[in-house]
């Protein structure tokens, strides 16, 4: 009896994982506005592998971190937890949104996402992919082999909307001018993010986000993540793999994935039974970031379990006395 127990993740591992995203959202504070990414993301990823060692599962990263930027990592096939307890796949970005925290810019995350063995999509070598996301109204409605002026009144109808008042959310980069061309031309109007994509995605799915539809060629780890979450928000997700460069594409095809195929959210994770938990670090659309308030660390977090189709927003205060208590033993 009791190894079947321990066989899924069960509603308790939620609470153990957003400790993890806390940590890594703390740790990274000092380095917002500073320039270097690639030490918060080194700050980040330090203090997450060390609490998800406390946690009482047996963790297989299948989304590691950091791979295409050379950056800090918990790399594919690190095991985290302490073992005991249920056996997961787990995907984690100590910080979604590098390059947004260096700066001091809004939407960084802390995200982890974790589901049943065996069950998470692995993308190998295939760092980009094509995404479309929205809420559950997409559902039969919109797909990525329709053209962008299509989805954009066939999700409008099934929202009650003009397309007018429908809004998209994708990433400003060069890459996607064309497709930007295409959401104004269909007279729909865009949000245009610097980096972060996993907010983005999470924001189309809410039913009380101004943002309808989130689209455009992102990270395939972020789409992996993201569709942990979609799945708790009973949304909708398309992903088709999009290599950016000849070496990617070449080692892609290598790997024997099959760049047509349009991959669904059951794709991109099978177990119904996932979990997504993402702390902010610096304010933004889906959650304030961390803020110092005299003694205290106020942290924003949000967890989402497909199982129980449940959306919980943890608001924390930690002393920050026990957090310089901990510099202090590090140092010493």
């Amino acid at each position: 009896m009791a190894d079947t127990v321990f066989q899924h993740p069960d509603r308790n591992l939620a609470m153990e994982l957003v400790r993890a995203t806390e940590a890594a959202a703390i740790r990274a504070v000092p380095f917002i506005g500073r320039g270097d990414k690639n030490a918060a993301d080194k700050a980040a990823v330090d203090a997450m592998r060390t609490f998800l060692g406390t946690v009482a599962f047996d963790g297989v990263v299948v989304i590691g971190e950091g791979e295409k930027d050379e950056a800090p990592m918990l790399f594919n096939g690190e095991h985290v937890g302490n073992g005991r307890g249920p056996s997961c796949d787990i995907a984690v970005d100590p910080i979604d949104g590098t390059s947004l925290t260096a700066a001091g810019r809004q939407n960084a995350l802390s995200v982890i996402a974790v589901a049943d063995r065996g069950t998470m999509y692995d993308p190998v070598d295939a760092f980009y992919m094509d995404k479309l996301v929205c809420g559950p109204e997409g559902k039969g409605v919109v797909s990525l082999a329709q053209s962008m002026g299509d989805n954009l009144r066939e999700l409008a109808r099934a929202k009650g909307k003009d397309v007018a008042d429908m809004v998209v959310a994708v990433l400003d980069r060069p890459r996607h001018a064309g497709l930007i061309d295409e959401i104004r031309s269909a007279g729909a109007g865009t949000r245009l993010m610097l980096d972060g994509d996993v907010a983005g995605g999470i924001n189309a799915a809410r039913w009380e986000s101004r943002i309808d539809m989130c689209v455009g060629v992102g990270g395939t780890p972020e789409g992996v993540i993201t569709a942990c979450a979609i799945k708790a928000l009973d949304g909708f997700i398309e992903g088709r793999l999009n290599p950016q460069s000849a070496d990617e594409h070449a080692k892609v095809v290598a790997a024997g994935h099959d760049l047509d195929r349009i991959l669904s959210v059951h794709d991109l994770v099978t177990s119904d039974n996932t979990y997504f938990v993402a702390t902010g670090v610096t304010d933004g659309g889906l959650l304030d970031g961390v803020r110092r308030k005299g003694p205290l660390i106020r942290t924003e977090s949000l967890v989402l379990r497909s199982k129980t189709g449940t959306a919980r927003r943890v608001i924390a205060e930690h002393l920050a006395s026990k957090w310089l208590d901990r510099d202090a033993e590090r140092a010493g």
